[in-house]
């Protein structure tokens, strides 16, 4: 049996210690721990690590904690807009939507775009018809409800600004969502999920859906889920680059990392993070801001749950 292992994250910012109170960082660490051993167990059972990565960030998008499923921030129309995409290392299948309301577990629709359409990514209207036929719950506005989402949301509304969730130094509530795994067969798989920026605008997508930005998994190198400043991880084709420079520059997994988010991703003036895991089980999870919700386990008996650096 080879090592197994998996990471998730619940996103990356100014995570600022002096303003997290005890009680909202006891709670954060629960839900990492639970989404954990989730996936963890998916694993331990001899389970692949698609499904795995899908259990760990179902886990995160059903607590309002997080910026994604019933924790999504709101539009500048009030909505919720969600994106979501999954990738199988070991065939690199892959499945992605974007601007999608309603649906409480994004991470699943894309799952079922990869598993039952000869497509990979589908959006707005024609994501939710998919998501209708292949009887996916729709939930009414009030179960996305959050009221500090909603107070984040009144803060910028009717202005041409947007937030990005992680950047604003209060106490509030953070990130894009994602899970990477490798299993008992060396088969690697990357998921991420998000609810965008506060106040977006214009059918706005980040790199989250976006195959190769915020999300990828290749056996012959990596599985990578991204969190941070979208628009920079996309110019940075963030998640492959890691990829690119371990399989043509023979970088490790920790040192390809490395030099994406603390080097590449600077370099552009972006900020965010990521966590990865190569066919080993290695496990990497560099972020160049304040702090990042992140937590990983391995069959080793190696834990971490932390959230800054």
């Amino acid at each position: 049996m080879k090592n197994f292992s998996i990471a998730i994250h619940g996103g990356a910012g100014t995570l600022v210690k002096g303003l997290m109170t005890q009680e909202l960082e006891a709670q954060y660490k629960k839900a990492l721990q639970i989404a954990l051993n989730k996936g963890y167990d998916v694993l331990n059972d001899g389970g692949t690590a698609v499904d795995a990565v899908e259990v760990a960030v179902k886990s995160l998008e059903d607590t309002p904690l997080f910026n994604a499923g019933k924790g999504s921030v709101f539009t500048a129309e009030g909505t919720h807009e969600m994106d979501a995409s999954i990738m199988d290392g070991n065939t690199l299948n892959a499945g992605a939507v974007s601007l999608v309301t309603g649906i409480k577990n994004p991470v699943s629709l894309a799952r079922d775009v990869m598993d039952k359409s000869y497509h990979v990514f589908l959006a707005g209207e024609g994501a939710m018809q998919f998501a209708k036929q292949n009887n996916h719950e729709i939930e009414a506005p009030s179960y996305f409800y959050d009221e500090v989402r909603y107070q984040q949301w009144q803060g910028i509304k009717d202005s041409e600004n947007f937030q990005l969730d992680h950047s604003v130094k209060k106490d509030g509530k953070f990130g894009t969502v994602g899970a990477v795994a490798c299993d008992q067969n060396g088969n690697i798989a990357a998921a991420t999920s998000t609810g965008g920026m506060t106040n977006k605008k214009w059918g706005r997508v980040g790199d989250s859906p976006m195959i190769g930005a915020g999300n990828y998994a290749n056996n012959e190198t990596c599985a990578v889920s991204c969190t941070g400043s979208g628009e920079f991880f996309i110019r940075g084709v963030v998640a492959y680059d890691v990829s690119c420079l371990m399989e043509h520059k023979d970088m490790s997994l920790k040192d390809a990392s490395s030099e994406v988010i603390h080097k590449r991703v600077l370099d552009i003036k972006g900020d965010g993070g990521l966590i990865a895991v190569d066919s080993k089980g290695n496990i990497a999870m560099p972020f160049n801001t304040e702090g990042m919700y992140r937590a990983s386990k391995t069959s080793e008996g190696k834990e971490v749950i932390a959230i800054y650096k």
